[in-house]
């Protein structure tokens, strides 16, 4: 055997060697190269397997990363009969030819970076199973369309849409309790964003900078608007603060320049510093019989928020069983009188009237002391 021949083999079955021990094959020194090739081969069930690196732990499968060309790429549910759970961080970082990705089966986390600064990616496919989708998980992913988000997820991490330009709505499902930092910042694209009625907390920076964005839904579970968290969302012309929000901290809709109307539901939050800055033609609205506003709010003027019909209050203190009675305040700026009636059921109702309300300032406190008297009452309100 001459010189060049042994090196090519020995490079040859080292290479093998490589790539069986990448697999988790034990296999002999002694066997020949013929046979090594063909078990190798005899491994990879579907050749889809060839296509990334992993490890295994505990029995799992972690997709490390990518090593085919196609832009078109399924995460299989199991690799060598093993689930395939995880994808792990950075594992699809910066592979610019990928287009579209279907993550199937039994994924359940996304690891931080897994898809960075994949620029070509346009649709991503997310498997119910999913619970955690890690820190910057598709940042700058700016070709990435539209992203339905599994009702598993219970995560998203800080930066984990930043920057995917050409992203023009996502939904947030009801497992999620928190939107964090930087979640959806630069997403210039993005026109509309419902949020889950469970996330009780909008991060530091969420939508900064989402200068399409023109309508947010923000549910009643919500407690705080964090520092900055829709900066230069120049679209916005309105939003509704729902009563449940207790604090809007600094810079939160700082250039917002064509904010127009903010309409809070309950009681003055406590405010952050230049909340509203730059925000010159925004007027805060809020309810009559609603407690802390003054003439202006976070340098903002205030007006009474005139709605088409009387409402109950049912955020406030006075809602409720007091002291010998039931209670309420009823809120309308018109100031014109309000009849509240009762009935004790509504399948077939009979509504009563009870007492006719003058309003003072927009509202009037109504207190019933036969309640007790029923063993349920319901109550409706009308105008004369």
């Amino acid at each position: 055997m001459n010189w060049d021949s042994h090196k090519s083999t020995a490079s040859a079955r080292n290479h093998l060697s490589k790539a069986t021990s990448w697999l988790g094959l034990r296999l002999a020194s002694s066997a020949s190269l013929l046979p090594l090739a063909m078990l190798f081969l005899l491994l990879l069930p579907a050749a889809v397997q060839a296509q990334f690196t992993f490890t295994t732990n505990n029995g799992e499968i972690t997709i490390t990363g990518y090593i085919g060309s196609s832009g078109d790429v399924t995460i299989p549910s199991t690799i060598n009969g093993l689930p395939v759970t995880s994808i792990g961080n950075s594992a699809f970082q910066y592979h610019n030819t990928l287009t579209n990705v279907v993550i199937s089966g039994n994924v359940t986390n996304i690891g931080e970076r897994a898809f960075w600064g994949c620029t070509s990616l346009t649709h991503i496919t997310l498997s119910e199973g999913i619970t955690d989708i890690g820190l910057g998980a598709f940042f700058q992913c700016s070709s990435l369309i539209n992203v339905t988000i599994p009702a598993s997820v219970t995560t998203i991490g800080n930066s984990a849409f930043c920057l995917c330009t050409s992203l023009t709505n996502i939904v947030i499902p009801n497992t999620v309790t928190k939107v964090g930092h930087a979640v959806l910042r630069d997403c210039i694209g993005l026109t509309s964003v419902t949020l889950s009625t469970s996330v009780s907390n909008i991060g530091e920076h969420a939508f900064d900078g989402c200068t399409s964005l023109a309508s947010v839904t923000i549910p009643s579970s919500v407690i705080t608007i964090n520092f900055g968290a829709f900066i230069r969302c120049t679209s916005l012309t309105n939003i509704q603060i729902p009563a449940s929000v207790t604090s809007i901290e600094g810079l939160a809709f700082m250039d917002c320049t064509n904010l127009t109307a903010v309409y809070v539901r309950g009681n003055a939050p406590s405010i952050g510093l230049e909340a509203f800055y730059n925000d010159d033609n925004a007027t805060i609205y809020y309810l009559p019989g609603t407690t802390g506003w003054g003439v202006t709010f976070g340098d903002r003027p205030t007006a009474f928020w005139y709605l088409p019909n009387p409402l109950i209050l049912g955020n406030n203190p006075s809602f409720g069983v007091q002291t010998n009675a039931f209670g309420f305040i009823i809120s309308w700026a018109t100031n014109i009188p309000v009849v509240v009636e009762a009935t004790t059921e509504l399948t077939s109702p009979n509504w009563l009237p009870l007492k006719t309300n003058s309003l003072s300032g927009g509202s009037s406190y109504f207190s019933d002391p036969a309640w007790t008297n029923y063993p349920t009452r319901f109550y409706r309100l009308r105008s004369p």
